[in-house]
């Protein structure tokens, strides 16, 4: 029986993953990753690195970003402690999903995880203050091939839980070009 549940989201590729908790009086316990069951769930990102944001007001938007060939990244994310709604967008030309985005909601107390394959820019906005964020990835950080899409961009029409006034963003993020004109630098390959 696998200590995990993975639900491919309405865009397949993006998989939200629910470990299993076992309670008691104490408190509880539950493993956040295992090699062998995201192998056997057909996730084979050997990952090798682990980031962690803090996010000290609601409303923090991180994002849309990815890091693209020759050194792309996927990500698996996780709510150490608050809330976020999380977003994936298919930067993937080629691919059905070309364009489209989904989004989730994960929790520190429903410990759901959310695996952002390579190919995907990918955002948060905060719910609650003092939100902290984990995340592994599958490549180092490559500065020189980071690039990102405006969070709100109309082309992409994305039901973000903040008004454009009220989010807070960096200045690089806040300065990020829009959907339209993007040159993707990712591929979509079908699997068989």
């Amino acid at each position: 029986m696998s200590k995990f549940a993975f639900e491919p989201l309405a865009i397949p590729a993006v998989v939200l993953i629910k470990p299993k908790k076992f309670g008691d009086a104490r408190g509880y316990f539950l493993e956040t990753y295992s090699v062998e069951a995201f192998a056997a769930a057909g996730i084979d990102a050997v990952f090798v690195q682990d980031n962690q944001s803090l996010s000290v007001t609601r409303g923090v938007v991180r994002g849309l970003h990815f890091q693209g060939p020759p050194a792309p990244q996927a990500k698996l994310i996780r709510v150490l402690r608050g809330a976020i709604f999380d977003v994936t967008v298919d930067i993937r030309v080629g691919s059905p999903s070309y364009g489209r985005w989904c989004a989730t909601t994960l929790t520190a107390e429903g410990a759901e995880q959310l695996l952002v394959p390579r190919g995907f820019a990918h955002g948060f906005c905060t719910l609650e203050p003092n939100t902290e964020v984990v995340y592994k990835v599958d490549g180092p950080y490559a500065p020189e091939t980071e690039g990102g899409i405006a969070w709100n961009d109309p082309d992409l029409a994305i039901d973000w839980p903040v008004a454009a006034a009220e989010a807070q963003l960096s200045g690089k993020d806040a300065a990020l070009p829009g959907f339209a004109g993007f040159a993707s630098p990712f591929r979509y390959e079908a699997r068989p």
